[in-house]
Parts: C-alpha cells; sequence; structure tokens
C-alpha cells in the first residue's frame, strides 16, 4: 500500500475538522447598558469557564486574543478606527476546530458575549 492510500484515525480527524474564525462583538460605548464592576467580574469568570471548557475538549486551533479598542481603517484613505457611529466593535477573535457549521455555532451559542448584548460573527476557513 502507498503512501498515498494510508488512512489512519488522525488523518481522518484532521480532515473531518475545520477552522473556524469567531469574532466577537459588542456595544462598549453606550453608558446605560454597561455591566457594573460586580457583573464584569462574574462576566470574566464565564469567559474563562468557556475558553477553558473549549480547551479541554480540544476545540481551540489557537490561543484567544483579544484586540485593541484602537485602530486603523484603510479605504481610499487611512483613518483611525473603528468608526466611532457604529455602536458595536470588535473586541476578540477566536479560531475554533469544528466539524462543520453546525458545531461551531453550537459552541459558539454559550459565549458569554451573548449574556451582555453582543454578537458572535462566525467564518470558516478555506
Amino acid at each position: 500500500m502507498g503512501l498515498k492510500n494510508k488512512i489512519t484515525d488522525q488523518n481522518i480527524l484532521t480532515f473531518k475538522m475545520s477552522e473556524f474564525l469567531l469574532v466577537f462583538w459588542r456595544d462598549y460605548q453606550t453608558r446605560e447598558i454597561q455591566p457594573s464592576p460586580e457583573q464584569l467580574k462574574a462576566y470574566r469568570k464565564l469567559w474563562a469557564d468557556w475558553l477553558r471548557s473549549l480547551a479541554a475538549n480540544d476545540k481551540l486551533s489557537r490561543p484567544a486574543r483579544r484586540i485593541s479598542a484602537q485602530g486603523k481603517v484603510i479605504g481610499s484613505h487611512v483613518t483611525n478606527g473603528p468608526y466611532t457611529e457604529v455602536m458595536q466593535s470588535v473586541k476578540g477573535l477566536l479560531f475554533l476546530k469544528a466539524a462543520n457549521y453546525n458545531e461551531a455555532v453550537e459552541m459558539a451559542g454559550s459565549c458569554p458575549i451573548l449574556q451582555l448584548g453582543g454578537r458572535v460573527e462566525i467564518r470558516q476557513g478555506l
């Protein structure tokens, strides 16, 4: 049997799993809806627990990343961003391993950002 025909459990697992990008969005500007310090502490624990659960189930394909609120937007010219008129902004990125969109959506559905009115954008790597 040639190398091209050799199939192992690892090959099958690798083939079945895809990488998905999760982009976390939330309104960080509207003062009235921001969590209190106590809520923020509980919220951070939820994040840590959620990330630990994903890691324990070998679903993280890269370490979780928070990103700065500052940035640049490039179009016909470069401006500081993100745009201030957009209420929601990106606060973090995460790369997951999942068999398909349904599994990625299921994992993202328990993301703590949803409890604070945020949203999770999911994109599959090609």
